[in-house]
């Protein structure tokens, strides 16, 4: 029988413009009708992936990684992690800071990858914990990270959203990494 061919691996300078596309695709859906028209609007592909080639280029300090999900050769999601800069936290807790899979390659295990190695990497660099935020209305993703065992501790934040200052409430999940950490 045939295999899926799915992997993921880090990405790499040239990765930038499949990350871009695909995390274009995946903000303007998650976005859309909650950030004003002239934010969804910069929403574009050449924008993120000069934002992507400059980080893989000039990483910042810290475990800072940007992975990628291939389908074949085709990039087709991404997560990117760091360390939490939620000062309520501490040390010992990473981040998913961005997570997305094309909407034509969802639910084929992609994201489940994505997520399994970014906890791998933040495990393997020292974290006891692990957190992502969400937008309190997308219970798709909600739904995904809890299935993934992650869990609400309890915190909101109001994120701007446009020049005006406009904003939407996210939710902040976390995970337990280690059998020691308290």
């Amino acid at each position: 029988m045939p295999t899926a061919d799915a992997s993921v691996r880090a990405a790499g300078p040239n990765d930038a413009p499949a990350v871009g596309q695909v995390q274009a695709l995946v903000w303007q859906e998650a976005y859309d009708g909650v950030v004003p028209p002239q934010v969804h609007a910069a929403f574009d592909p050449q924008s993120f992936t000069a934002a992507w080639r400059d980080s893989l280029r000039t990483p910042p300090e810290g475990v800072h990684r940007l992975l990628v999900a291939c389908a074949g050769e085709q990039v087709v999601g991404f997560v990117a992690i760091g360390p939490s800069q939620d000062p309520d936290t501490g040390q010992t807790t990473g981040e998913v800071t961005a997570l997305g899979v094309h909407p034509m390659h969802r639910r084929q295990g992609h994201g489940s990858r994505l997520l399994n190695a970014a906890v791998d990497l933040l495990r393997d660099a020292g974290a006891e914990h692990v957190a992502a935020w969400c937008l309190v209305q997308h219970e798709d993703v909600r739904a995904f990270l809890t299935g993934s065992g992650l869990s609400p501790d309890g915190a909101y934040r109001d994120r701007v959203i446009s020049p005006d200052g406009e904003t939407a409430r996210e939710v902040r999940l976390v995970a337990l990494l280690t059998q020691d950490a308290q």
